[in-house]
């Protein structure tokens, strides 16, 4: 099956990408529609920004934000799941027909988080996460970042059950660029099919980020262009597609979408080869 494209959505003025472009409603549905017409199967819609050096919206503008294009998009008959920290936001949109939570602080920064989750039929993705990447308590620090992420994705996974979620409603994330330096990234990557084998589906989001800015252009990131911070983003698609990965988080949805339609077709094709091998 191939791999899924979660579109982004940043309703945000200081997203790291795209902040400001898409903070009018018009604009958001607008482009959200877009994405789905290159290939989007999901629009993940996000009111707060995250990026480093950001900071909290109040509750009720991220709730302005977020729920009037969640209700339109559901209308349209669009898969959404909504990036917030908040339960309260997430109520409201659940209420309006979200069908995916993504919190990005695995319950840590709203202990009600997973209790909605659990009362809701919504999916939830599980995200590692040691904190805002304001907060010098999200520390950078690792002996093996593979195996301890694995743990603490893990540990938090054990919460959300613990709190009544459905084991088959859970999604992981390993949180490319949270707490995480370049190098701690690529060895993610590196050794994604650990999180793939965990018996739970995984989203992979490293869209546009920072260690894919700095292979581009190591003497000034910030100047790679957004095409080729997109074709790295497709790059990281198909490994995570050859990884087995659920989705991909993605800011342009038409290159991530060949990218792992490519690797789909190579599945079938390695398939049918080794069936065909096995009945010679």
């Amino acid at each position: 099956m191939r791999t899924k494209i979660m579109g982004v959505l940043n309703v945000t003025a200081d997203s790291f990408s795209d902040g400001g472009r898409y903070l009018d409603y018009t604009a958001a549905v607008e482009h959200a529609l877009d994405l789905v017409e290159q290939g989007a199967d999901i629009i993940d819609v996000g009111g707060e920004s995250t990026r480093p050096g950001s900071t909290r919206v109040p509750e009720d503008e991220e709730i302005a934000r977020v729920v009037p294009v969640v209700d339109k998009l559901v209308s349209e008959g669009v898969t959404v799941s909504v990036d917030t920290m908040r339960a309260s936001t997430m109520e409201r949109a659940l209420d309006v027909g979200a069908h995916i939570i993504n919190d990005v602080s695995a319950g840590k920064m709203d202990s009600r988080m997973f209790d909605v989750a659990a009362k809701s039929d919504a999916e939830l993705i599980v995200m590692h996460w040691r904190g805002l990447l304001t907060d010098a308590r999200a520390t950078h620090t690792y002996d093996d970042v593979v195996a301890e992420v694995r743990d603490e994705l893990l540990e938090r996974t054990d919460a959300a059950l613990a709190a009544g979620v459905k084991n088959e409603r859970i999604i992981l994330d390993p949180g490319l660029g949270f707490a995480k330096d370049a190098e701690h990234n690529w060895q993610l990557m590196a050794g994604i099919d650990e999180f793939s084998q965990l018996g739970y589906r995984l989203l992979v989001a490293g869209s546009r980020k920072r260690f894919l800015a700095s292979l581009i252009n190591p003497d000034n990131p910030a100047e790679a262009s957004e095409a080729d911070r997109d074709a790295a983003t497709a790059a990281i698609t198909a490994v995570s597609a050859r990884a087995g990965a659920w989705a991909v988080r993605v800011h342009d949805a038409r290159t991530s979408y060949v990218a792992a339609a490519v690797c789909d077709a190579i599945g079938r094709a390695g398939h049918d080869y080794q069936m065909k091998k096995q009945r010679q």
